[in-house]
């Protein structure tokens, strides 16, 4: 394949010259050429990798596994390594004054922090944990706001081989009391309490919840480590409480890093299953190590001058692989960042981009169109030419928000990179590299190295070409998850059991004629209309590519005739006078046809997101058939009030 053969039926756009040279695989052709080798050689291939970091002890096997019978997997058996030695240790002899940490607060403090400085840090941290009696294999958990204690306490973890579980801290109580249990969890350091945007969240308060209701359920956490960070008068419980500024500075910054075999667990993290009860994902340390740091080197086209702005929050999977793990094991330089991104204007992304010269930027198509929704007026008032590389995570992009980046953020010098992955993955599966595969706005493009994505239809054989189906990868890659904490039955059942010998993503997508990916969201986001599969990415790609509309959400309900009708929550632009539905309906039925037209546009000031901006459409599900009383906790939303009114304007006005 090459660039000029690519199909059509999306606009195509090659890499720009300037990320070319810029960028470790220079073509198309050579893109091929590594995949193919990583393929039919993977041993020869992760291992010459591999060989790069440090080892105590080298492996005596690249991988093995079993997909069918025990449900398996092993990378670099029997190597030793430390993932915190890889991460800080080994860049000290030459880089331990370049900058690790640029930490931005809320209301704009800064703090630099080195290599050298995070060695200390973390040494200091390490050695207080065992002091507070935690030993290898102890889990941790870790509930705080986006300042730099948290990286520092996952890679103090990771130093002496306990396991932490990182708990987002805009999560309710009752979700941080059922991970404290599922983990088993030795010790909690949270914070006082957190700044977001203009809000202050009580963190401890709700982490005291927390601690008394596992309390009472049977499972004691022995010690909570309390960081200093809005100076609120918080509770303390004696002899349980300590502050970490009283514990953590008077420990010796030297501390030895804890020989890991490479497949002893790194850190749990819990995410959302089908059921309603979280999964607790469970990553081990080699393969995900190795993993992380070469999808950031080739999918970012990392530099030793960049500085790198991943926007995610650390307690989800982005936060971990790539604004701690993944960019430290190359000594990148990233920016930390505490706040939100319109706070106190729409523009305190591009603010921090110009002000620091952010080279690549990693953000969500979520923060892309609601800052699309601003206007143009807000990054147009700054520079951005510092810009090279720009990222999207977290939910497949339309392409009018793909468009958008590229062309006010990017300035269309820029390559876009939408990378397809999972918490289950560990790190990026699907992605186009910046210099060597050409784009198309809306696809995550081509395979990432050692990773053999298919499409199956419902019985077990492959889709042809732009057929739906169920995604699903035919072999391990390094950053997959090893089970299900305490759970490996439930590991079995919801990844192995649909296409024995292959790992189901829970992900519909199709495969075009060049061999792209486009990925429709998890199957449950699949709806199916008169017999016919739509995705809900397609048809809210279709209204945001309205001219009016800023976003939408569209999700299922019961339809007597149709099976299931689609309901299409729609936030119009700032400007937009009343509009009636039929316009966005007659739009939707040109973009895909008839069989996709929305049966219901509810208009809404706002959607129900959670504070790291995923809409939740369970929510939406319910208020779309008439069963508010079935909503359930809404706690975790970053505005809860959104419901309210929705629920209100459902069944009047508006469809």
């Amino acid at each position: 394949m090459s660039i000029d053969s690519l199909s059509q039926e999306s606009r195509v756009f090659p890499p720009p010259p300037s990320a070319r040279q810029a960028s470790w695989i220079k073509d198309l052709p050579s893109y091929q050429k590594m995949y193919e080798r990583s393929l039919a050689d993977p041993e020869g291939f992760w291992g010459e990798i591999a060989g790069e970091f440090f080892w105590h002890r080298p492996w005596s096997r690249v991988l093995s596994y079993d997909w069918k019978n025990k449900i398996e997997i092993r990378w670099f058996e029997g190597g030793q390594t430390n993932l915190c030695a890889n991460a800080i240790d080994r860049h000290l002899p030459k880089h331990a004054d370049r900058t690790a940490y640029l930490w931005i607060g809320n209301e704009g403090e800064e703090k630099r922090i080195t290599y050298g400085d995070l060695a200390r840090d973390v040494g200091r941290t390490a050695n207080a944990l065992k002091r507070l009696g935690v030993r290898k294999g102890d889990r941790v958990a870790l509930y705080l706001p986006m300042i730099p204690e948290l990286p520092v306490a996952m890679l103090a973890c990771a130093r002496i081989g306990a396991v932490h579980s990182v708990i987002f801290g805009g999560f309710s109580s009752d979700a941080l009391k059922g991970r404290l249990m599922d983990s088993g969890a030795k010790i909690l350091i949270t914070s006082d309490g957190a700044f977001r945007g203009p809000k202050k969240i009580p963190l401890k308060e709700m982490a005291d919840a927390a601690l008394a209701a596992a309390a009472k359920e049977g499972h004691e956490v022995p010690t909570c480590l309390v960081v200093r960070r809005t100076k609120d008068k918080v509770p303390f419980s004696l002899g349980r409480d300590r502050w970490w500024h009283d514990v953590v500075p008077e420990e010796s910054p030297e501390c030895p890093a804890e020989v890991m075999d490479s497949e002893d667990p790194l850190f749990i993290l819990y995410t959302s299953g089908s059921t309603g009860k979280p999964k607790g994902v469970l990553h081990t340390t080699a393969g995900y190590m190795i993993h992380t740091a070469t999808t950031f080197k080739y999918v970012f086209d990392d530099r030793p001058e960049d500085l790198f702005f991943c926007t995610a929050d650390i307690g989800w999977i982005t936060g971990h692989s790539y604004l701690v793990y993944g960019p430290l094991c190359r000594a990148a330089s990233m920016i930390l960042f505490e706040g939100v991104p319109n706070h106190p204007k729409p523009d305190r992304l591009w603010e921090i981009v110009a002000k620091h010269k952010v080279t690549i930027l990693y953000t969500a198509p979520t923060a892309i169109r609601s800052l699309m929704r601003e206007g143009e007026e807000w990054p147009a008032k700054h520079d951005l030419s510092s810009l090279r590389v720009l990222g999207t995570v977290g939910e497949p992009i339309n392409p009018e928000a793909w468009m958008w980046y590229h062309r006010v953020i990017g300035k269309e010098r820029c390559p876009v990179v939408d990378t397809w992955w999972q918490t289950e993955t560990g790190g990026i599966l699907i992605s186009p590299l910046p210099g060597s595969v050409p784009t198309k706005p809306g696809s995550a493009c081509l395979p990432f190295f050692g990773v053999e994505p298919a499409v199956f239809r419902e019985d077990g054989s492959e889709c042809g070409v732009d057929e739906g189906g169920n995604l699903v990868i035919k072999r391990p890659w390094p950053g997959i998850m090893r089970t299900v904490y305490g759970h490996h039955e439930r590991f079995r059942e919801t990844y192995f059991s649909r296409y024995p010998g292959a790992y189901f993503t829970g992900d519909g997508a199709r495969k075009d004629a060049d061999g792209y990916y486009w990925i429709v969201g998890r199957i449950d986001d699949v709806l199916k209309v008169s017999g016919h599969r739509i995705g809900t990415a397609e048809v809210e790609s279709a209204l945001v590519s309205h001219p009016a509309v800023a976003e939408a959400a569209v999700v299922g309900f019961p339809h007597e005739v149709k099976g299931e009708g689609i309901h299409a929550f729609v936030v119009l632009k700032q400007g937009v006078g009343a509009i009636h539905e039929s316009p966005l309906r007659d739009h939707v039925a040109g973009e895909l046809g008839a069989i996709a037209k929305p049966d219901r546009v509810q208009f809404a000031d706002a959607l129900p997101k959670t504070r790291s901006g995923k809409i939740m459409r369970r929510i939406l599900r319910k208020i779309a058939e008439g069963k508010p009383e079935e909503i359930g906790d809404t706690s975790t939303l970053a505005d809860p009030s959104v419901v309210d009114a929705l629920v209100k304007s459902h069944g009047r006005g508006g469809h």
